[in-house]
This record gives C-alpha cells, structure tokens and sequence, in this order.
C-alpha cells in the first residue's frame, strides 16, 4: 500500500489539544470545570444515596432521576480527568483505542441520557394525564426494561461506529484533534479516505436516538399542558406546571448543547476554531446543572 506524504497509516497515539488559541489560560479554565466535577459528583452522589435509603421515593420519577445522575456521573467522569490532564498538567496524548473507548462511552452515555429524559417525560404524561393508571403502568418490571433498554439502545447503536472506524480507516493525514476529549466526528475528519459512510451511519444514529427521543418529548409536553391548563384547581395547575418547567429546562440544556456539537463538527467549516471548541463543556455543565437544577 502506498502511503501519501505526511499521512499516518492507523497511529498508535493522537493528541488532543484542547481549546486551540486558548493554551496559555487553560491551567485557569481547568479550575471552574474541576469544581463543577466535583459538584455534580457529590450533589448526584447524595441523590443517588437519599433515593436508595428513602423507601417513600422509590417512585418512577425518582429512580429515573437516579438513573439521570449516575449517568451524568459517568459522562463527566470519562471526559473531565483527562481535560484536566491536558489542562494542568500537559498530557495531550491519548492511545488511539482509548480515544475510540472514550467516544464509545461519551456517545453511549449521551444517548442513555436522551432516552432516561424520554422516560421522564413519559412518566410525567401519564401522572398528569392518566393519574389513575401511573402506579399500574409503571410497574418495577416495565422500569427495570427501561433501565435496560436505554442503556442497550446507546451502547449498541455505538458500536458499529468502532468498527467503521477500526476496520475502514487506516490513512489519517494527522494525528491532532483540536478538542478536549474524542468524539465521533473529531476522529472521522482526521481520515485522508472516503468517509461518506462514517458520516452517514453517524446521522442514523443521531437522528434515531435524538430525533425520536424529541419528537416524543414533545408530544407529551404538548398533551401534558392541554391537561394542566384544564385543570380546575389553581393549586393542582401551578404544582403540575412547575414540575413540567423544571424538567423543561433540564431537556433544553441537554438537546441545545448536543445539537450545537453535532452541527459544528458538520457543518462549521467556516466557524472560527475557538468558537467550535466552546462546545465542550456540554457533558460537566449538564451534569452539574441536572442536580442544582432538582
């Protein structure tokens, strides 16, 4: 096989460089995120532990909140040490399996969190729409096939893009990524070959996970507030709607900052570098706003 000039033929390291034009304030921009990491873990921690010991919130709310926190933790946990390492302590390198580990786990993680958030949604559609039939639906069964299935769903879907990747692409013209931690897109444009069916699998997924998840996020808000706004009871209404902004809220975050990264890494082309960067705190910031937030 001829090898073009200045490519790499499947390199054992790459390099993340963090947040290009901003490597001299990065040991001061590491500081903020550290204490947002640790934030989330402890204030998901103590959710997860009040959950756990507090019988009277073994409830589908609460366990998918549950469930929403110890992914968070995940998430913040495959991305935040290694960002640091680059930040603080100048380790940029990063073994080419574990940089495809990493963006399996980050993409597995981001899309079980899409679907614990379509479960909460669902949860509260049938609590504010069919009160009386909540406690019979949502049964330990059908919760235990959620907890499975969401987590199923992301991990398998993922996995084809390892492979892709893997068994496709072996000519990279470099080996720097100008992020902070490896996801799907940043490894596929490294690639000098063709790689039009990496780029399309990547949009099935994203537009599979992401796109059913919302359009039935928004039909259950859609009905969740034709019913609130029928009740009769003022009290019964502001309850049910404050409830609906929190969790609202929550699902803004997480879908406006998931579609910032997907439609910069495809279509920024002309986007200044420092500015596609700024798509990186998507996963800390999620995870310390989720319990700030509840």
């Amino acid at each position: 096989m001829l090898i073009p000039n200045g490519s790499v033929f499947t390199p054992a390291l790459l390099t993340l460089t963090g947040i290009p034009g901003l490597e001299s304030v990065q040991r001061w921009i590491g500081i903020p995120f550290c204490v947002m990491y640790f934030i989330a873990v402890i204030g998901n921690s103590l959710i997860l532990g009040i959950i756990k010991y507090e019988h009277s919130l073994h409830k589908p709310m609460y366990i998918f909140l549950a469930m929403l926190g110890a992914t968070d933790i995940a998430l913040s946990t495959c991305i935040l040490p290694k960002m640091l390492g680059i930040f603080w302590f100048h380790l940029p390198e990063i073994s080419f399996v574990a940089c495809l580990l990493q963006m399996w786990l980050i993409h597995s993680l981001q899309a079980t969190e899409s679907g614990i958030l379509l479960a909460m949604a669902l949860d509260r559609y049938v609590a504010i729409c069919h009160p009386l039939r909540h406690t019979t639906f949502f049964s330990q069964q059908l919760l235990t096939h959620i907890a499975v299935g969401v987590t199923l769903r992301g991990a398998i879907l993922g996995a084809p893009c390892l492979i892709l990747i893997k068994c496709r692409l072996k000519l990279y013209r470099t080996t720097v990524i100008s992020h902070t931690y490896c996801e799907h897109m940043a490894i596929v444009k490294l690639a000098t070959e063709d790689v039009r069916i990496n780029k399309m699998y990547g949009l099935f997924v994203a537009f599979s996970i992401l796109g059913f998840d919302i359009i039935f996020i928004t039909l259950s808000y859609i009905q969740i507030f034709i019913t609130v706004f029928q009740l009769p009871q003022k009290e019964a209404l502001f309850k049910a709607f404050n409830t609906c902004i929190a969790h609202i809220c929550v699902f803004l975050q997480f879908y406006l900052l998931a579609f910032f990264s997907f439609f910069t890494h495809r279509f920024g082309a002309h986007i200044p570098p420092y500015h596609r960067s700024q798509k990186f705190p998507h996963a800390p910031l999620h995870a310390w706003w989720s319990p700030n937030n509840h």
